[in-house]
């Protein structure tokens, strides 16, 4: 159940967010300014790259690591193939995960790993095999961490991960990685990309986002009362209910995605994410079925309710962009849920750049989803 009345109580929200997690939401346009001054001090701007690679790899561990490669396989489009290494394993820690790399990966590709930790023993093997066969290896991981150490100056480039002067830590010296920390992994990789023709993020582009950033934590943020904060009205809207988040956009679509990995991640709840159109057949079903608004057994008046649990009722969220063109597919889906007495939420983002558009949906729904966990007793 969901204490609707912690929403408005800023230093309850506090108490409850004992690791930080709301300040590190909050922060990220500061982290992103961070990320574009370590990356300008690693030389970035200064690479002269020799055409473009033929395909781009992505390794990494954690939330924030598989939403960079899903952000930057959006925005990268057509212009070469993205193409994420998942680690194999018998345990998701940093010691036991191994990532590989196939077997045509050659001098002409590029490969960027990403994470928040840098003590993955097979992160540091993985960028000694693109060094042995001449893949260029860009790396963004902590200062001072084991694959920084590995592969600095001999096997590759690295940007040292921003981080803030609140940056929380647990158990011996592990960052707590918050939503924000997925910014810090984007923006230096954002601009090497940008500087080798792959896609378009100049560093005016780059800050506008920390600006757009800033201006999505004023409004989301603890001390806005609920009817005039976006993403605690998210949070309430979704309390007891099994998000269909269904986006429209090529913003949108990774956006939506990440907002469904971090709600099972920090709340505990389910979540699907689908595209525009496919999305109106994809959950057609799940409309018409038990999850509708108006679904459930016959109801008995004299049943007792203290025990019983609210049954979860699906609620449309609809992320867009602004469509191309203006053809879109908002109405239709407005009309199936309508037809079957089940809720909308819509959220769409100012006027902007593709990234500032994607940086305003991310922030918003990154505020929504941890006070759907703080108010909702989640153990973050």
């Amino acid at each position: 159940m969901l204490d609707e009345s912690l929403l408005d109580a800023p230093d309850a929200l506090a108490r409850a967010d004992r690791l930080g997690l709301l300040r590190g939401a909050a922060e990220a346009g500061a982290r992103v300014r961070t990320a574009l001054r370590n990356t300008a001090e690693a030389g970035v701007a200064e690479l002269t790259p020799e055409g473009r690679p033929r395909a781009v790899l992505i390794a990494g561990s954690g939330a924030a690591a598989t939403a960079v490669g899903e952000l930057i396989a959006a925005l990268a489009g057509a212009a070469a193939p993205v193409v994420r290494i998942r680690p194999t394993g018998v345990a998701p820690a940093a010691g036991a995960l191994r990532w590989a790399l196939p077997g045509w990966v050659g001098p002409v590709d590029l490969l960027l790993i990403a994470t928040t930790e840098g003590s993955e023993p097979g992160l540091a093997l993985l960028a000694e095999q693109a060094y042995r066969r001449g893949c260029t290896v860009v790396a963004v991981a902590p200062r001072r961490s084991q694959l920084s150490e590995a592969v600095d100056g001999t096997h590759g480039l690295v940007v040292p991960m921003a981080t803030t002067p609140n940056e929380q830590y647990e158990g011996e010296g592990t960052l707590v990685a918050g939503p924000g920390a997925l910014w810090s992994l984007l923006i230096p990789l954002l601009a090497l990309l940008d500087r080798a023709g792959l896609l378009t993020a100049p560093t005016e582009t780059l800050q506008r986002v920390a600006d757009r950033l800033d201006r999505a934590a004023e409004r989301c943020g603890p001390a806005i009362a609920t009817y005039s904060n976006p993403a605690k009205t998210l949070a309430a809207e979704l309390a007891d209910s099994l998000p269909l988040i269904w986006t429209e956009g090529t913003a949108a679509a990774p956006a939506g995605r990440r907002f469904a990995a971090v709600l099972a991640e920090l709340t505990g709840r389910p979540a699907l994410a689908a595209e525009l159109p496919e999305a109106l057949m994809a959950h057609g079903a799940l409309l018409a079925g038990d999850f509708a608004g108006g679904a459930g057994p016959a109801d008995d008046f004299f049943r007792d309710r203290v025990e019983e649990r609210q049954a979860l009722r699906a609620r449309i969220v609809l992320l867009r962009d602004r469509p191309a063109g203006g053809l879109t597919a908002a109405p239709a889906a407005r009309e199936l849920a309508g037809g079957h007495d089940v809720a909308i939420s819509e959220l769409e983002p100012e006027e902007g750049s593709e990234l500032e558009a994607l940086a305003e949906l991310i922030a918003v729904t990154d505020f929504a989803t941890l006070y759907l966990a703080l108010a909702g007793g989640a153990p973050v």
